[in-house]
């Protein structure tokens, strides 16, 4: 193995040691520290560029370099993004010889399990029922916290419902 093969490897190793593992519950934050790393490797060009055409017999020397740079970038992407996703999700995604494609994949997977997660947490806050196992500010907070959780998925309640949905959870007397 040559230095500069060796070098790459322990660079892209290394750098996806700091990357967070998706687990289909962190997509944001994921894909912010997997474009930030690409980009520091200058592995990028593969995510925000088309595949470029097959070199041919009358490719001139720019278009074989960009080329080559394209598919290092799309290679390699595609093993640092594989290498930080975790394995009962890997397994599940299709085969695909794009990191531009990968990535789109990981976010459907992603939105898929958010919608499913909100519409649980909104079943969760709108059935929940004080029962006096802890304190009533604690039931609260708890309600707020879910309805915080809600927004970050994207599912604003409104501070009025969450109003009413929190008396409604309290008992009558």
């Amino acid at each position: 193995m040559n230095g500069h093969i060796l070098f790459a490897a322990l660079a892209l190793h290394s750098h996806s040691a700091s990357v967070t593992t998706f687990n289909e519950l962190n997509f944001s934050d994921w894909y912010e520290q997997i474009k930030f790393h690409v980009g520091v490797l200058d592995l990028d060009v593969a995510l925000y560029t088309e595949r470029p055409t097959a070199i041919t017999e009358t490719s001139n020397t720019e278009e074989r370099s960009y080329f080559k740079h394209w598919d290092r970038s799309n290679r390699l992407s595609l093993m640092f993004i594989q290498m930080n996703i975790a394995g009962n999700i890997k397994t599940t995604l299709p085969k695909t010889e794009s990191a531009k494609e990968l990535l789109k994949l990981v976010e459907e997977c992603s939105q898929t399990v958010d919608k499913s997660l909100a519409g649980t947490l909104m079943g969760t806050l709108t059935t929940m029922k004080f029962d006096g196992s802890r304190t009533m500010h604690e039931h609260v907070i708890e309600m707020t916290n879910i309805a915080a959780r809600l927004k970050t998925l994207g599912m604003e309640v409104d501070e009025n419902f969450l109003v009413q949905f929190i008396i409604n959870s309290l008992p009558s007397e």
